[in-house]
Protein backbone atom coordinates (compact mmCIF):
# COMPACT_ATOMS: atom_id res chain seq x y z
CA UNK A 1 0.00 0.00 0.00
CA UNK A 2 1.51 3.72 -1.07
CA UNK A 3 0.01 6.49 0.93
CA UNK A 4 0.97 10.09 1.79
CA UNK A 5 3.72 10.21 4.96
CA UNK A 6 2.20 11.54 8.28
CA UNK A 7 4.82 12.80 10.77
CA UNK A 8 4.12 9.50 13.01
CA UNK A 9 6.33 7.55 10.26
CA UNK A 10 9.74 9.45 10.68
CA UNK A 11 11.26 6.69 13.30
CA UNK A 12 10.67 4.10 10.94
CA UNK A 13 12.05 5.49 8.32
CA UNK A 14 14.84 6.88 10.35
CA UNK A 15 15.60 2.87 11.06
CA UNK A 16 15.29 2.17 7.14
CA UNK A 17 17.80 4.91 7.05
CA UNK A 18 20.40 3.81 9.25
CA UNK A 19 19.64 0.36 8.31
CA UNK A 20 20.80 1.89 4.08
CA UNK A 21 24.13 3.55 6.05
CA UNK A 22 26.77 3.65 5.09
CA UNK A 23 26.20 1.02 1.96
CA UNK A 24 23.34 4.11 0.19
CA UNK A 25 23.84 6.98 2.25
CA UNK A 26 26.50 8.26 4.77
CA UNK A 27 25.94 8.84 8.63
CA UNK A 28 26.01 12.79 8.22
CA UNK A 29 22.43 12.32 5.95
CA UNK A 30 20.71 11.69 8.37
CA UNK A 31 20.35 15.43 9.44
CA UNK A 32 19.32 16.46 6.17
CA UNK A 33 16.58 13.44 6.02
CA UNK A 34 14.93 14.92 9.33
CA UNK A 35 15.06 18.44 7.68
CA UNK A 36 13.86 17.13 4.67
CA UNK A 37 10.80 15.55 6.38
CA UNK A 38 9.87 18.48 8.97
CA UNK A 39 10.90 21.67 6.69
CA UNK A 40 11.49 20.77 3.04
CA UNK A 41 8.97 17.95 2.14
CA UNK A 42 6.05 18.42 -0.44
CA UNK A 43 4.42 15.27 -1.36
CA UNK A 44 6.23 12.47 0.13
CA UNK A 45 4.67 8.74 0.73
CA UNK A 46 5.47 5.55 2.21
CA UNK A 47 4.85 1.83 1.14
CA UNK A 48 3.49 -0.63 4.05
CA UNK A 49 3.42 -4.61 4.20
CA UNK A 50 1.45 -5.83 6.59
CA UNK A 51 1.65 -3.40 8.40
CA UNK A 52 4.85 -2.14 8.33
CA UNK A 53 6.81 0.69 6.77
CA UNK A 54 9.40 -0.88 4.14
CA UNK A 55 9.76 1.79 1.82
CA UNK A 56 9.25 5.50 1.13
CA UNK A 57 10.18 8.64 -1.51
CA UNK A 58 9.37 12.08 -2.57
CA UNK A 59 8.52 14.43 -4.92
CA UNK A 60 9.51 18.68 -4.21
CA UNK A 61 8.35 20.81 -7.54
CA UNK A 62 10.28 23.89 -8.91
CA UNK A 63 10.00 26.96 -10.97
CA UNK A 64 6.17 27.13 -10.43
CA UNK A 65 5.53 23.97 -10.88
CA UNK A 66 7.83 23.49 -14.25
CA UNK A 67 9.66 20.59 -12.90
CA UNK A 68 9.90 18.16 -9.80
CA UNK A 69 12.49 15.98 -8.32
CA UNK A 70 12.09 12.66 -6.79
CA UNK A 71 13.68 12.96 -3.46
CA UNK A 72 14.83 10.78 -0.75
CA UNK A 73 14.14 7.17 -2.00
CA UNK A 74 14.97 4.57 0.90
CA UNK A 75 13.75 0.66 0.88
CA UNK A 76 14.04 -1.35 3.88
CA UNK A 77 17.16 -3.91 2.96
CA UNK A 78 14.89 -6.88 3.64
CA UNK A 79 12.60 -5.33 1.19
CA UNK A 80 15.00 -4.67 -1.42
CA UNK A 81 15.15 -6.14 -4.56
CA UNK A 82 11.53 -7.21 -4.53
CA UNK A 83 9.95 -4.29 -7.31
CA UNK A 84 8.62 -2.02 -4.18
CA UNK A 85 11.13 0.74 -5.48
CA UNK A 86 10.10 0.98 -8.52
CA UNK A 87 6.22 0.60 -7.71
CA UNK A 88 7.13 3.59 -6.00
CA UNK A 89 9.01 5.32 -8.70
CA UNK A 90 6.06 4.42 -10.86
CA UNK A 91 3.58 5.81 -8.34
CA UNK A 92 5.39 9.17 -8.55
CA UNK A 93 5.76 9.82 -12.13
CA UNK A 94 2.34 9.12 -12.32
CA UNK A 95 1.10 11.86 -9.68
CA UNK A 96 3.43 14.19 -11.26
CA UNK A 97 1.71 13.68 -14.49
CA UNK A 98 -1.35 14.93 -13.36
CA UNK A 99 0.03 18.63 -12.94
CA UNK A 100 0.22 19.48 -16.53
CA UNK A 101 2.55 22.23 -16.14
CA UNK A 102 5.36 20.07 -14.77
CA UNK A 103 7.46 19.70 -18.09
CA UNK A 104 10.35 17.18 -16.67
CA UNK A 105 11.42 15.22 -13.34
CA UNK A 106 14.52 14.97 -11.89
CA UNK A 107 16.51 12.84 -9.77
CA UNK A 108 20.14 13.06 -7.23
CA UNK A 109 21.70 9.79 -6.80
CA UNK A 110 24.75 7.99 -6.40
CA UNK A 111 26.72 5.82 -9.05
CA UNK A 112 25.21 2.60 -6.43
CA UNK A 113 21.63 3.29 -8.06
CA UNK A 114 21.29 5.23 -11.17
CA UNK A 115 21.27 2.04 -13.33
CA UNK A 116 17.82 2.02 -11.05
CA UNK A 117 16.28 5.10 -12.82
CA UNK A 118 17.81 5.05 -15.96
CA UNK A 119 15.86 1.51 -16.75
CA UNK A 120 13.20 3.88 -15.88
CA UNK A 121 13.62 5.69 -18.85
CA UNK A 122 15.70 8.66 -16.86
CA UNK A 123 18.73 9.99 -18.79
CA UNK A 124 22.26 11.13 -17.33
CA UNK A 125 22.39 14.37 -17.23
CA UNK A 126 25.69 14.96 -15.00
CA UNK A 127 28.26 13.42 -12.85
CA UNK A 128 30.11 14.69 -9.51
CA UNK A 129 32.69 13.06 -8.00
CA UNK A 130 32.17 13.03 -3.65
CA UNK A 131 29.16 15.00 -4.32
CA UNK A 132 27.10 13.24 -1.14
CA UNK A 133 30.52 12.41 0.93
CA UNK A 134 33.69 10.57 0.46
CA UNK A 135 33.22 8.15 -2.29
CA UNK A 136 29.76 8.83 -2.51
CA UNK A 137 29.06 10.66 -5.79
CA UNK A 138 26.30 12.31 -7.43
CA UNK A 139 24.76 11.30 -10.79
CA UNK A 140 22.00 13.77 -11.55
CA UNK A 141 19.12 12.15 -14.50
CA UNK A 142 16.17 13.85 -15.92
CA UNK A 143 12.84 12.58 -17.88
CA UNK A 144 10.74 14.72 -20.28
CA UNK A 145 7.82 14.23 -19.33
CA UNK A 146 5.81 16.55 -22.42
Amino acid sequence: MIRPYTPADQEALLQILRLNTPDYFAPEEEADFVLYLQERREDYFVVEEAGQVVASGGLNYFDGYTWARISWDLVHPAFQGKGIGRSLTVFRLNEVRKKSSVRFIQVRTSQLVYSFYQKLGFELEKVEKDFWAPGIDLWQLHMELR
